[in-house]
């Protein structure tokens, strides 16, 4: 699940870049590109030709439909470098750091799988999250189509985007050994702890997340856990352990198939010899 940036002023940032409500303070949001840094207002966002109020009829972070005033994230994007190879970072105000392909973050056009940011408003704030004492504002990547699409790739409380390499390539400690076939579990197993899990933690040290742990330092789960206790703290972790600050949610088979899971498990056995 870092960032403001400047470049040359374009007109396609014109409608973005202008115009604040004098009544409550909008939120801004942060960029980084590769030509710079910038800081876009929550209010001139909401104003912008392409917002719309949209409908998200399966909401990830609130599990009910939510409706929603949002700009396509491609659009937001413009001017940013942003590649389909890239990885676009997206940093939380909590920790949370989701790594979304460039590819899928650029998606666009009817029925397909494509990103809106929605757009908390400054005099009315969104609800609660179910169990949480704050909202998902003030910034929300939300997919009203979410065909394909991890429940981790839904990032809220955001408030900053960047472009960055892939996460093997910026941090090679976290990639499995390069003689692995491509169809090795543990192969595939990296690519669900990029998607799943690197949102909260880090492997080896690589990655950006500060809410959970490093998974394998000092030690890998794998090495303290039975297979069946690891993979049920995966489904459902308040079932194995709890404490205080707890906030791992659980993932079942509609986030995380049996299949992926246990490639998620090979990719751990693989890297718990890799430290």
């Amino acid at each position: 699940m870092s960032f403001p940036w400047m470049r040359s002023m374009a007109l396609a940032w014109a409608c973005l870049s202008v115009g604040l409500w004098a009544g409550a303070q909008a939120a801004t949001l942060e960029l980084e590109g590769p030509h710079g840094r910038q800081q876009l207002d929550g209010a001139a966002l909401a104003r912008h030709a392409q917002a719309r109020d949209i409908e998200v009829p399966q909401d990830v972070a609130y599990h009910r439909a939510m409706r929603y005033r949002a700009v396509p994230l491609a659009v937001v994007l413009q001017g940013l470098g942003l590649a389909p190879q890239d990885t676009l970072e997206v940093a939380a105000t909590d920790g949370f750091v989701a790594q979304l392909p460039g590819a899928l973050a650029l998606q666009q056009g009817p029925g397909r799988a494509q990103p809106w940011l929605a757009i908390e408003p400054a005099d009315a704030p969104w609800p609660a999250l179910p169990g949480k004492a704050q909202g998902a504002g003030p910034f929300y990547i939300v997919w009203p189509v979410a065909t394909g699409v991890n429940s981790e790739q839904w990032p809220f409380a955001v408030a900053r985007l960047a472009v960055r390499e892939a996460p093997a390539r910026r941090w090679p400690q976290i990639a499995v050994a390069e003689g692995l076939p491509a169809n090795d579990p543990a192969r595939r197993g990296q690519a669900v702890f990029i998607a799943q899990c690197m949102v909260c933690h880090t492997m080896n040290g690589g990655g950006g997340a500060t809410m959970g742990p490093d998974l394998n330092q000092p030690m890998n789960p794998v090495q303290y856990l039975q297979p069946q206790a690891l993979r049920r703290l995966v489904r459902d972790s308040a079932g194995v352990r709890r404490w205080p600050a707890q906030a791992m949610p659980a993932f079942g088979p509609e986030q995380l198939s049996d299949a992926a899971l246990d490639d998620l498990v090979a990719y751990l056995r693989h890297m718990a010899q890799k430290r």
